[in-house]
């Protein structure tokens, strides 16, 4: 558990999946959707973005299904995210129609998303518990940025953690959410402290925030997918 402010670093990217599990409510049915609703825009030659892609787990799937037919681009600023996720993809191998073992084209780029933004123009762009980590003022520059380099008919699947519309909705929704992370095994000491260390770090808007900014990004299809109290997921669709 973290003492200090949040890092990304090496204690935190080796129980990194362990950690997800417990701490993101229906974990696996949020990526299992992320998944079904990423192919059905996905086409053979096409590229999959993953913004802040930590150790690949997103993009991972793709990667196994859709193999050489399509190229795959990670970006993150951890080094050991960025070391462990270049690892996981180098000794990954796929089969062909003819049973040949291929390496598909994955790219795991070191980048920061406060400042820059990969060159590439994608079918799919994956930020799944990403944007909240970037300061607010920079937020909607990155989802303009998206749009940008999303191909026409391209899809942004975006997943946040958000603010309740109200103190006191927002309360209550953070309460419930405290109640599922110790019935994960989490002892209140240990919930208040990863709190305490996220703060600032970690900074969530109200749901209609984030809505608000895929509109003035350029976004004109945009619907929640998936929703749990106070995390959402959305899918935005580039016209």
């Amino acid at each position: 558990m973290p003492q200090d402010t949040w890092r990304f670093d090496e204690d935190v990217t080796a129980c990194f999946e362990d950690m997800l599990q417990r701490s993101i409510p229906q974990y696996t049915e949020m990526r299992r959707l992320v998944f079904d609703l990423g192919c059905l825009h996905v086409h053979p030659g096409d590229t999959i973005l993953d913004l802040g892609c930590s150790r690949g787990d997103a993009l991972a799937p793709f990667v196994t299904k859709y193999g050489t037919f399509c190229t795959y681009h990670g970006v993150e600023v951890s080094p050991p995210m960025l070391a462990t996720a270049r690892a996981r993809f180098d000794r990954l191998l796929v089969s062909d129609v003819y049973g040949m073992s291929q390496t598909p084209q994955v790219t795991i780029e070191t980048l920061d998303l406060r400042t820059a933004f990969p060159d590439v123009t994608s079918a799919l762009t994956l930020s799944v518990l990403t944007l909240m980590f970037i300061p607010v003022d920079r937020r909607l520059n990155v989802i303009r940025d998206v749009y940008d380099h999303l191909r026409p008919g391209g899809v942004l699947l975006c997943v946040e953690k958000v603010l309740g519309s109200t103190a006191h909705i927002n309360d209550a929704m953070v309460e419930l959410y405290h109640m599922m992370k110790r019935t994960h095994g989490y002892t209140q000491e240990e919930v208040d402290r990863k709190r305490m260390s996220l703060e600032g770090v970690l900074v969530p808007l109200a749901s209609r925030w984030n809505e608000d900014m895929f509109a003035m990004a350029g976004f004109t299809q945009v619907d929640c997918f998936w929703r749990w109290c106070n995390f959402v997921g959305w899918i935005a669709l580039k016209g």
